[in-house]
């Protein structure tokens, strides 16, 4: 089958990326509220960024497995747990038929994770498995998970090749203070230079009003040109209404498909993350980016997102490399750890060549400095590589 569900937890439904397509219906996008960390935990397991995974909110469920997988648990730290002992974040695991996942408490952060090797066994609703709760669509018969729901799994594994490098470095949760940046629009105009300017420079604290729909803010009222009713447009996961009343509210995922209130800027997708790990008393200030910058930013995660997936599924480049003076190679850590275009071999002089040496040693990607008897150059790699010295 895949897994019973022995306790649902607050809040734990499944989530991918969302329906996409359909808010000119009213059908609003949901999906998963830290893409970031789910996009991990399916890399860790070996499945595309968008396969449905559990989302888990602040108290988590406890799950029997029923069938061997392999699972990876990202995001918030819940007091991750199988069999009773604590278990791995941020790295793929096998789970065994009986085994139990459990949380213990929650310690940081708001929202974890958990992805299946080969997806679950989720009916697909409008292109999605996204649970939206409102609408009582998608997911798991449209609600959340309760005590005694099972869940099969559609393609699971005992074991996944490269079990030892199936590990990404945890994500930080925000606990004291945060710094959100933001595009200001489309309704910025409809503020005073004033408000805007209290919008950007003061400090505001998330209350305990925040769900998936969205998050009330406190602090500092925001001033209006005239009032903060508009005629009713279009509303995207990050915008920051600011009713009559001055107070900012943050859209999420579940946010409704149109709204009457002014937007007065819209959070830029790659701290979309810390607004839903954020608990109630965390403090945020807002910062104004622009477009290009936003679109950078997003660019540069997209970047890592691969650069992880990558480093887990290569294979390593078997061809060895051999070194005349086995006394002085490599230096100790690359300058640079970046893509590179050029081999090493490309970089090295005929007379650096010699023959095979008694000690292989790994090289990962990235840029060095290599001194080879009175001369030193500096080579890129473009991927992992043997060498013998």
């Amino acid at each position: 089958m895949g897994m019973k569900i022995m306790t649902g937890g607050f809040l734990t439904t499944v989530q991918d990326l969302g329906r996409i397509g359909y808010q000119e219906t009213g059908m609003a996008v949901s999906g998963v509220m830290d893409q970031h960390s789910a996009k991990i935990a399916n890399i860790l397991v070996g499945n595309d960024c968008g396969e449905a995974v559990l989302e888990v909110t602040m108290m988590g469920p406890s799950i029997q497995f029923t069938e061997d997988n392999v699972i990876a648990v990202t995001g918030a730290d819940l007091g991750f747990a199988v069999n009773k002992q604590p278990a791995a974040m941020y790295r793929a695991l096998s789970v065994h038929a009986g085994d139990i996942l459990e949380f213990k408490a929650l310690k940081t952060g708001l929202r974890a994770y958990i992805a299946f090797a080969g997806g679950l066994d989720i009916p697909v609703v409008m292109g999605s498995r996204s649970t939206n709760l409102k609408s009582k669509v998608g997911g798991f018969q449209g609600r959340k998970l309760e005590a005694g729901d099972e869940i099969g799994f559609r393609a699971p594994v005992r074991v996944l090749d490269h079990m030892e490098r199936r590990v990404a470095e945890a994500e930080v949760m925000p606990t004291k203070e945060i710094e959100v940046r933001v595009i200001m629009g489309p309704q910025d105009d409809c503020f005073t230079d004033k408000g805007k300017e209290t919008f950007l420079n003061s400090e505001y604290a998330f209350t305990s009003e925040l769900d998936r729909m969205g998050c009330r803010l406190e602090g500092e009222v925001i001033e209006h040109v005239d009032g903060g009713d508009i005629i009713s447009d279009g509303i995207t996961f990050g915008a920051v209404q600011v009713p009559s009343h001055g107070k900012p509210i943050i859209m999420m995922a579940d946010h409704q498909t149109t709204g009457g209130y002014t937007k007065i800027a819209c959070v830029i997708t790659v701290d979309l993350p810390k607004v839903a790990q954020a608990k109630p008393g965390v403090k945020l200030r807002f910062k104004e980016v622009s477009v290009e910058e936003a679109q950078g930013l997003l660019h540069e995660e997209n970047v890592r997102l691969a650069s992880l997936r990558d480093s887990i599924e290569k294979e390593k480049n078997e061809e060895t490399i051999r070194f005349k003076d086995a006394g002085t190679l490599p230096s100790a850590a690359p300058e640079v750890q970046a893509a590179a275009k050029a081999a090493l071999t490309a970089a090295l002089k005929e007379n650096a060549l010699s023959p095979a040496g008694d000690y292989i040693y790994w090289v990962p990607a990235g840029t060095f400095r290599i001194r080879v008897g009175e001369e030193e150059f500096t080579v890129e790699l473009e991927k992992e590589t043997f060498g013998i010295r």
